[in-house]
């Protein structure tokens, strides 16, 4: 009788999945675009630019999307890269909402959504690294001029305090167009452009690799804020009161600019 009645449970059990598949397909899905919503973030933001520079005029301009380098020992990968007469534009592009506050020299910016507030790094910092990866690639071009642009969605609202082009997406052909002087020839601007494309680093192991290299310096760098240790030059971390409350800094402010996120 016990088994009996066993058997009726497990009947009804699986009766009641059966009628309720679609929910729990949900809850998967959900699951699944919560896991991965930064990539699919950053992959649409990245997508939408790459449309926007599509409308440049291909005689003047050479776009690459989505290039990765060699940089000595690491690998550094660029959202956007553009070669034209009129410079090396160099986009890097941020999928955020809310407001964007910061300074040109600021180590991390603010986004505020609503009376919520989260830290950035900041974008032209690391699209200053980007750039120096480019002249170390293209070394024995020295009259190359580079231009650093960041491009946020529309979703962002920019509060933003830089000379450093900080832009929407939708207005990249606008900022890019405003620079007119030709500080290269048509055959200099191709042969960068093919020098680029030869050191694009398109195997899935490498990018694997650089992926790996990224999450490997986070943890790195979390495990020293954990300590009390500043990652960027070692100094100790002290605790400091700001506009939004206490924060965590380097104690060898204003040398160093560090701030514990």
């Amino acid at each position: 009788m016990i088994v009996f009645d066993e058997v009726i449970k497990m009947g009804t059990l699986i009766d009641i999945l059966k009628a309720t598949w679609y929910l729990w397909a949900l809850i998967f899905a959900v699951s699944i675009f919560k896991l991965f919503r930064p990539r699919i973030k950053g992959f649409f933001g990245e997508k939408s630019v790459a449309f926007f520079l599509s409308r440049l005029d291909p005689a003047k301009y050479k776009v690459i999307n989505n290039i990765m380098l060699q940089a000595g020992s690491r690998t550094t990968q660029i959202d956007h890269v553009v070669v034209s007469n009129y410079g090396i534009f160099v986009i890097e592009t941020k999928n955020y909402q809310g407001w964007i506050l910061g300074n040109e020299f600021d180590d991390y910016w603010t986004q505020v959504i609503f009376k919520r507030k989260e830290k950035l790094h900041n974008p032209i910092k690391q699209n200053y690294g980007h750039i120096q990866a480019l002249k170390d690639a293209l070394s024995e071009y020295e009259n190359a001029n580079y231009v650093s642009i960041v491009a946020f969605t529309t979703k962002a609202e920019l509060k933003v305090k830089a000379d450093t082009d900080v832009v929407y997406t939708v207005n990249l052909p606008k900022t890019i167009g405003k620079y007119s002087n030709e500080t290269v020839s048509d055959f200099v601007k191709e042969q960068i452009y093919e020098k680029l494309l030869s050191l694009n680093i398109d195997n899935k192991e490498n990018r694997k690799a650089h992926v790996q290299a990224i999450h490997n310096n986070l943890e790195d760098k979390h495990k020293k804020v954990d300590a009390n240790t500043c990652p960027k030059c070692g100094g100790k971390l002290v605790l400091r009161n700001g506009k939004y409350g206490q924060f965590k800094g380097c104690g060898n402010y204003p040398k160093c600019r560090f701030i514990a996120k």
